[in-house]
């Protein structure tokens, strides 16, 4: 079985955007398959949440979960539901209004986020509280909301992640 990684993008991206179209070659390049839901319309965080537990629901394989943003809250709501074998996620819009799902229980995975100093939309201060309570390893990064310009360093932060399900497989 091959790992699958499925990504989630944020609120006002796309399923194919710049970071997850490089990430998603990066994981192709080392054996894993990918997906990438469109959550584009879709603007309640719960129904984002269903619609990835339903995406996820026909896949046989591991699965890792990858989310920016708005849709790094969602792949950790989504954790537990699908049994995701880990969560990377970029910017996730952790403890922030209108970013509340019930029920969110974190799952107990291996969990990697990268943030950028200067994101001005979510503050790193939410990464670092929700790393810290959750024992989640933590990358802060000189960058701002969007890590485009991150891109290279998360490449390699995301293959390192990836490579501890494929050989444990």
């Amino acid at each position: 079985m091959a790992l699958h990684v499925v990504f989630s993008h944020g609120q006002e991206s796309g399923p194919w955007g710049t970071k997850i179209k490089m990430m998603s070659d990066l994981a192709i390049s080392i054996g894993c398959k990918v997906k990438s839901i469109d959550y584009q319309g879709i603007e309640a965080v719960d129904h984002r949440v269903k619609k990835l537990i339903d995406a996820c629901s026909t896949i046989n394989d591991p699965i890792c979960l990858v989310g920016s943003s708005m849709g790094g809250f969602v792949a950790s709501a989504a954790a537990m539901d699908v049994r995701a074998v880990g969560l990377f996620v970029l910017a996730p819009a952790y403890f922030m209004k209108g970013f509340e799902y019930t029920p969110f229980e974190v799952a107990n995975i291996p969990t990697e986020i990268v943030h950028g100093w200067h994101d001005d939309i979510v503050p790193v201060e939410n990464s670092i509280r929700f790393a810290q309570q959750n024992q989640s390893k933590i990358h802060i990064v000189n960058g701002d909301h969007r890590l485009t310009g991150n891109i290279k360093d998360i490449n390699i932060y995301l293959e390192i992640f990836l490579n501890q399900f494929i050989l444990d497989s």
